[in-house]
């Protein structure tokens, strides 16, 4: 029970962007000016802010009376939305989607279904009517796979034998990245994209 509240206090302090603003700051800063600076509540950022510290996801500074906050290390690397190796847009799908689904989970054991059409009033019957069921929702979850790879795609490539494979095409996604193979020169990895036409910088 107590991990479910965890989380969610993870992707609350993203979706507010906490550690983005931290980030920028490059000091420690007072829940007042954290809680101007992504628009909540002063109680509400103080309890937030106690709780991520509890977590050890923030620095906690005392001075005098007065309490200072930073990120870690750990929060820095993988709850910032700039990092290289950030899980932002992670927390972000999950707490959008995926913890929609779950909420649904006795409805599911109950009738040997998904819920689709309960968390989101589609079919069913079809998974990726919900992912692209707009614009922003595939975005989403584009971005969430795109991260998951820099965070797991090496691992993934190097543990199978590729070395009789020259061509490599990734349909539908535009995070598999060239980046998995800098000591294969000859491999071409083709990106397929070809469910709407989005921007780059979307994706």
């Amino acid at each position: 029970c107590d991990g479910f509240f965890f989380v969610c206090t993870v992707f609350t302090a993203c979706e507010l962007g906490v550690f983005d603003v931290l980030l920028a700051a490059e000091r420690p800063m007072s829940a007042e000016e954290i809680s101007q600076a992504v628009g909540a509540s002063l109680d509400g950022t103080q309890r937030l802010l106690a709780a991520c510290g509890g977590l050890q996801l923030l620095n906690v500074h005392q001075d005098g009376e007065q309490v200072f906050y930073s990120n870690t290390n750990q929060a820095r690397v993988y709850l910032t939305s700039s990092s290289p190796r950030s899980l932002y847009h992670c927390t972000q799908y999950s707490s959008k989607t995926i913890y929609r689904c779950w909420n649904y989970l006795t409805d599911a054991v109950r009738e040997g279904r998904n819920q689709y059409e309960k968390a989101f009033g589609v079919s069913s019957k079809d998974l990726f009517q919900a992912i692209y069921s707009s614009d922003e929702e595939m975005v989403r979850f584009m971005q969430m796979m795109n991260y998951i790879w820099n965070i797991c795609g090496k691992a993934v490539v190097t543990a199978f034998d590729l070395s009789p494979f020259k061509d490599i095409c990734d349909l539908g996604g535009k995070y598999f990245s060239v980046k998995l193979f800098p000591c294969e020169p000859c491999v071409c990895v083709c990106v397929c994209v070809d469910f709407i036409n989005l921007p780059s910088a979307d994706l």
